[in-house]
């Protein structure tokens, strides 16, 4: 079965990334963020090489967001990120293929153990079935 596994942060995070702390978003040294992407990294070419990767990406902080939605008039309305009612967004993603939701938890529990600085926030890691198709609801 395949499975989305999603990472969670927010604008705050991304800001603690790039120097800028703010509470629960810590600064971030590069050092500490050199380790975070060579962990997860390596979270990723170990499931490509077991064969359960099919995709994973980082995402682009919620600043560069935008909602499309329907107006009233049925034209589009646009509207660009952050969003202050928005807590927390995706921030990154694996797609797998495992043949059990143990295996997919045990990648999930992995995932927590990703290093960072004294004081992040700690986000749970999200774990979807992918549906099969319209039969799968």
């Amino acid at each position: 079965m395949k499975y989305l596994v999603m990472v969670q942060g927010t604008q705050a995070d991304y800001e603690g990334m790039r120097g800028k702390p703010s509470p629960g978003s810590p600064a971030w040294s590069e050092a500490e963020l050199a380790a975070m992407y060579a962990y997860m990294g390596a979270i990723s070419n170990d499931l490509s090489e077991t064969g359960e990767l099919v995709d994973a990406q980082g995402l682009a902080e919620p600043a560069r967001t935008r909602l499309v939605t329907a107006g009233e008039d049925g034209k589009p309305v646009i509207t660009d990120g952050p969003y202050s009612e928005t807590k927390e967004l995706m921030a990154g993603y694996w797609v797998l293929e495992c043949e059990s939701l143990e295996r997919v938890t045990e990648i999930a529990a992995r995932v927590t153990r990703c290093p960072g600085p004294e004081g992040i926030t700690d986000y749970p890691v999200v774990i979807r079935p992918i549906l099969d198709g319209a039969g799968d609801i």
